[in-house]
């Protein structure tokens, strides 16, 4: 049984004042307003048998506490349900490889495009919660930034902190190495015994850098039977590129260069899809779609009814007042 509205057992607490001011207060007053007669030793009374009406004398406000209390459960709102329930879930394992050469930086979408794709990122992660799910990045090289996993928490965090000043800084070589990013990504699906292993692969560039070519990266994924969807980032002409001189920052115009035939190459390779975001919107739908073609494996065989249950408490707290008026008028009345 559950309770849909809780906080209504606080009223309980009301008894708490209401049983003092019977024990302290009531029975007080009714003794001094009762005929007495006064003896000078009771004694000869001590093995005088009780009378039963002595003994039910506090029944009408044990009744009354007891209707009160059922009242509130059926204030509280008490379901039951009926249900049977046969569930089989299997995550899909999804490595996202994102691109962190310095020319994410451009700001063709908002606030640029390395942010954009963080956050966008950060949605389906927050969507996927029966998938492993790990983080590639690369520039110039690639390295694993987030082995898969279920603690979406912690990739995450790491997401968040995934920033294009380790190329920058020279911590690793700028660039574009998409056959390097995507082969890095593959390193940590090859391993996986699910049935459904993907990557998503985002750059906004063509490949200049790395040992591995993408379509030979393609190739691997191809043969481990990893499907790979591609996102181009970016406008069609030029964008809005900070460029770092003495004393503050410069904006120029850069070309859009992507790699559009590799990118589409990769996908058809791999049995995956290619797409294009030239802004937030365009982005944000893209991984929307990948999120529906991509949805886990359910096997859900399940039936589930609620049912209202105040009513026996209604009717059982009328049934103590009602008994309570009853023993109050006949057998416990009060000449």
């Amino acid at each position: 049984m559950t309770f849909t509205q809780p906080i209504y057992f606080s009223l309980l607490l009301l008894l708490i004042p209401y049983l003092l001011w019977y024990v302290l207060w009531r029975n007080r007053g009714r003794r001094k307003m009762e005929a007495s007669v006064v003896f000078s030793d009771t004694f000869a009374y001590k093995k005088a048998p009780v009378s039963w009406r002595v003994r039910l004398i506090h029944l009408p406000m044990i009744l009354r506490c007891i209707a009160f209390i059922l009242i509130v459960i059926a204030m509280a709102r008490p379901q039951t349900y009926s249900a049977w329930d046969e569930r089989s879930v299997e995550g899909i394992d999804i490595m996202l490889a994102m691109d962190v050469s310095t020319s994410m930086l451009a700001e063709d979408l908002r606030p640029n495009r390395i942010e954009a794709a963080k956050d966008v990122a950060a949605e389906f992660i927050a969507d996927r919660t029966n998938d492993n799910i790990g983080l590639t990045i690369f520039a110039g090289e690639a390295f694993t930034q987030c082995p898969m996993t279920t603690d979406h928490a912690s990739l995450l965090n790491l997401l968040k902190n995934v920033r294009t000043d380790i190329a920058a800084d020279g911590l690793i070589s700028d660039g574009t190495a998409i056959g390097m990013g995507l082969a890095n990504a593959i390193s940590r699906l090859k391993d996986s015994k699910t049935k459904s292993r993907v990557v998503i692969l985002l750059t906004d560039g063509s490949n200049n850098m790395g040992d591995i070519s993408p379509m030979t990266a393609a190739q691997i994924a191809k043969s481990l039977g990893v499907r790979v969807y591609t996102i181009g980032v970016g406008t069609n002409k030029v964008a809005r590129y900070p460029l770092s001189v003495a004393g503050g920052v410069q904006y120029v115009n850069i070309p859009v260069e992507i790699d559009t035939k590799t990118l589409k190459g990769i996908a058809a390779t791999s049995d995956g899809n290619y797409y294009r975001a030239t802004n937030n919107k365009e982005l944000r739908q893209i991984y929307k779609d990948i999120d529906k073609l991509e949805k886990s494996r359910l096997n859900v065989k399940k039936f589930s009814k609620r049912y209202e249950a105040f009513q026996p408490f209604v009717l059982g707290a009328l049934l103590m007042l009602l008994l309570e008026i009853l023993l109050k008028y006949t057998l416990l009345r009060r000449n």
